[in-house]
């Protein structure tokens, strides 16, 4: 499992610093190249008429110019050429994502249907846990089902439920959303914690050069910075 925050989410940071430079640098040309001209233009017209200005040191002048424009020039183009290799990276990575579950913030999901027929989440502890339990209960509130996962250490933890089954086959709840309340026992009483439940990624939708990327799965549309972790 990778966390996003990591490798995957650094492509896009570089994609915004990279769109963002490059339109610093744009504009910090353009201010250069109208300095000079201006310069240049108050020489001329401020020179003595019986004492003009070297014409091989205005020669140079312009040769300088010429120079520095083509610096510029060449970094525009090697900004664009990194923004296009951002880009086709951010892409890449996108399509990856495809067919993997990414973990959500939230504590709902569908269980009992062909696409998800069982709930997969994960939870944080800062600090082990004498004991940790999870809570299971229906679109109506009611209480279905609890897990007992006794003593959990720190860290990250995944859980993962489905309903029972009869001998006929028949599910014991009917399939629909339900909610899982983890909990963890703190001086004798039991306090909730913070879930992330995990959803299939159907497709990924990119925004304008490669920013603003969106999640599409099984319970919506989240935008990337919403995603916590990506797993199998």
């Amino acid at each position: 499992m990778s966390n996003v925050n990591g490798v995957n989410q650094n492509v896009f940071d570089q994609i915004n610093k990279t769109n963002q430079s490059s339109s610093t640098a744009k504009s910090q040309t353009e201010e250069d190249s109208d300095m000079f001209m201006r310069l240049m233009i108050a020489q001329l017209q401020n020179q003595d008429p019986s004492s003009p200005a070297d014409t091989t040191d205005f020669m140079q002048q312009i040769a300088t110019m010429s120079q520095v424009e083509s610096i510029n020039n060449l970094n525009q183009t090697v900004a664009q050429t990194s923004q296009a290799m951002l880009s086709s990276q951010a892409a890449l990575q996108a399509s990856s994502m495809v067919g993997r579950s990414v973990f959500i913030p939230g504590d709902t999901s569908e269980v009992g249907t062909a696409m998800n027929p069982f709930a997969k989440g994960a939870f944080n502890l800062e600090t082990s846990a004498s004991e940790v339990r999870i809570k299971v209960y229906n679109s109506s509130g009611s209480l279905v089902d609890t897990m007992q996962l006794g003593a959990v250490t720190q860290g990250e933890h995944e859980f993962a439920w489905q309903m029972q089954f009869d001998e006929e086959g028949n599910a014991e709840h009917p399939a629909g959303e339900y909610t899982f309340v983890v909990e963890r026992f703190d001086d004798n009483e039991y306090k909730a914690i913070d879930t992330n439940m995990a959803y299939r990624v159907n497709s990924v939708t990119l925004g304008e050069n490669g920013i603003g990327m969106k999640v599409n799965t099984t319970a919506g549309t989240y935008d990337v910075s919403e995603v916590k972790q990506i797993g199998v």
